[in-house]
């Protein structure tokens, strides 16, 4: 077996590849290619040079990682295009089989490319083969829209979504690391619907994302308050939060640590990291009253 020299990965030797010598791809050419091309990329041109652009799935246009699929004209795809093409190459429609594009694995290996996100502040250089890793964890990369009311698509920084979630979402925004809020629904039996919209905090700089909702465990309807933190965990650990829900002379208060909106509202929700008052719980407050009426105190402040 030869081992590449830059990632560790085994490939097969040329002559166990289910191709003969008229479908391979020329190692000396890839080579003498890829070698000016690295040059290249190395003082500075674009990732988008034409070594890259070799690396492309032409199909879904993402990067290629080995196993790299080729038809026997030569034309290359990921492995996951592959599956979906019906075994046909979707340039010459030739059938496809199973031809290891073994050069261009190899050629991948050698090359270094800066992360994708390099216009938006990465200036990191990676091996091809741990580029695609260092991205899916990079902290430069988008963010997705906090808003818990819909499944939104849109993703981008944090100035850019907080203007979307004002202008698309008419999000309520606040200044200042104070809130008081009320709650009053008629039937605290009903679940649906029953979520505040979500309110967005501007303090020290930095905004943070205030989510009532109204949800089951079990049978029993339970309403849960949390804040998140649009940025970084490693940001949000320097912030401490308190949520206080009182009323008829009780009072009932919770202390945390604001969660990344990395972390999707649903999963904080699940890790029950927040205030949650059962409904029982929340009759107490509203009076022993059928509806509810819930008043939420909380600060934001930053940990010293």
């Amino acid at each position: 077996m030869a081992r590449g020299s830059g990632s560790g990965m085994e490939f097969p030797d040329a002559e166990d590849m289910d191709c003969d010598s008229s479908t391979a791809i020329d190692f000396d050419s890839a080579r003498s290619f890829i070698a000016s091309a690295t040059s290249s990329i190395k003082v500075g041109i674009s990732s988008t040079s034409g070594v890259h652009e070799l690396l492309e799935c032409p199909v879904c246009t993402n990067s290629m990682y080995p196993p790299i699929h080729q038809c026997p004209n030569g034309h290359t795809l990921c492995s996951k295009c592959k599956a979906t093409v019906q075994n046909r190459c979707p340039i010459c429609r030739q059938e496809l089989g199973n031809i290891r594009c073994l050069a261009l694995e190899k050629v991948a290996e050698s090359l270094e490319l800066p992360c994708r996100y390099l216009t938006v502040g990465c200036s990191e250089i990676f091996p091809y083969y741990s580029k695609l890793k260092h991205e899916q964890l990079c902290r430069y990369r988008p963010y997705n829209c906090p808003y818990a009311g819909s499944e939104c698509l849109v993703s981008g920084d944090i100035p850019t979504l907080v203007a979307h979630l004002r202008d698309d979402h008419k999000v309520d925004m606040h200044d200042g690391c104070t809130f008081n809020h009320r709650y009053v629904k008629s039937n605290a039996h009903e679940v649906e619907n029953a979520t505040w919209m979500l309110t967005v905090f501007n303090c020290f700089g930095k905004h943070f994302c205030l989510h009532f909702e109204a949800f089951l465990i079990g049978k029993a309807p339970v309403y849960m308050a949390f804040v998140r933190f649009m940025g970084e965990d490693s940001e949000a650990k320097n912030f401490l939060y308190s949520l206080e829900v009182g009323g008829s002379c009780r009072k009932l208060i919770w202390q945390g640590v604001p969660r990344s909106i990395r972390d999707d509202h649903r999963k904080v929700r699940d890790d029950y990291d927040g205030l949650i008052i059962h409904r029982n719980v929340a009759l107490v407050f509203s009076g022993g009253r059928q509806e509810l009426k819930l008043r939420v105190t909380g600060r934001i402040w930053r940990e010293q």
